[in-house]
């Protein structure tokens, strides 16, 4: 029976090598799985421009919350989605997933509104 043990302890080692080297190999970090939420507030301090609460996220899924704390319509679009047309004081999430580290451009998109300021970048890293 001590024959036993001893090979069922050593298939349980070799179980948990594996395993410790298959985490590591396909990147078990946690920063590329991190959820960070960017608070954007459209309209203030001026009515053409956007401020976000972080201008660099980790790669992973942001959660953008805008606002439209101004006094006409705005939107939010970054990466290929973007919120509704905002109504002053409504607001409205955006989910996104960023795989990949870079720079992301955001903006309104209602006509002139980018052009008046209301654009900029997200970097991810």
């Amino acid at each position: 029976m001590s024959k036993f043990r001893k090979g069922s302890a050593l298939v349980v080692l070799v179980a948990l090598a594996a395993l410790a080297a298959a985490v590591s190999a396909f990147g078990g970090s946690e920063r590329q799985t991190a959820t960070t939420t960017v608070a954007v507030t459209a309209g203030k301090p001026a009515e053409f421009r956007f401020t976000l609460s972080k201008k660099t996220i980790p790669k992973g899924t942001g959660v953008f919350k805008v606002t439209n704390r101004g006094k006409i319509r705005h939107d939010f679009k970054i990466a290929g989605k973007k919120t509704p047309s905002l109504a002053a004081s409504k607001g409205s999430t955006l989910k996104i997933v960023f795989k990949k580290a870079g720079k992301y451009p955001y903006l309104c998109t209602l006509p002139g509104h980018a052009a008046a300021g209301m654009k900029g970048v997200l970097v991810v890293k």
